[in-house]
């Protein structure tokens, strides 16, 4: 056994209480350290390491790998429909019409994408803490949510963004010789 929990009905005496249990089990071969639940989860963090770099850097590298999947899916469905596209322009669609449209569904790809990660990140959180009392204040707030949300629309946007400009510059001859 390596931790205890001593829950204490007067947290006014909980320092007294913990150096009274380090001194009944002093020079013992099992000496304690009798700490608040709060210090020792951040004791234990720091020996991790920075946790905050550590999970900026994990987030960064998925976020530019998901930025390099889903533009190159925008891509390839651009690639896919140069015909439909072409079809677009012929019957009067302006360049920049077409370019709207493929943003919008770049942005919209993406939204479904973030809000299934966000709401299942939500339901895992929503019951409480999944640690059994390790992380205490393990919450998502609607802050967070809407930050993830944002992320989304500008996920869209930037991967939507160079593959609406190439259908922009498709000449309508060219894309109904390849149909």
């Amino acid at each position: 056994m390596g931790w205890y929990t001593i829950r204490v009905k007067d947290s006014s005496r909980a320092a007294e209480i913990a150096k009274l249990v380090d001194e009944e089990f002093q020079n013992s071969p099992a000496e304690t350290k009798t700490e608040p639940e709060g210090a020792f989860i951040q004791g234990w963090a720091k020996q991790v390491g920075d946790i905050a770099f550590i999970t900026a850097s994990i987030l960064g590298a998925v976020f530019f790998t998901i930025l390099l999947v889903t533009g190159n899916t925008m891509s390839q469905a651009v690639r896919e429909r140069i015909g439909e596209l072409s079809v677009l322009k012929a019957i009067g669609f302006t360049n920049t019409q077409v370019l709207w449209l493929l943003l919008a569904e770049s942005c919209l790809l993406a939204m479904l994408g973030g809000v299934l990660g966000l709401g299942l990140a939500w339901l895992f959180t929503s019951r409480g803490d999944p640690t059994g009392g390790m992380l205490p204040q393990f919450f998502l707030p609607p802050r967070e949510l809407a930050i993830g949300l944002g992320f989304s629309i500008l996920l869209g946007l930037v991967t939507g963004f160079l593959p609406a400009v190439q259908a922009m510059r498709l000449r309508v001859a060219d894309g109904l010789r390849r149909m």
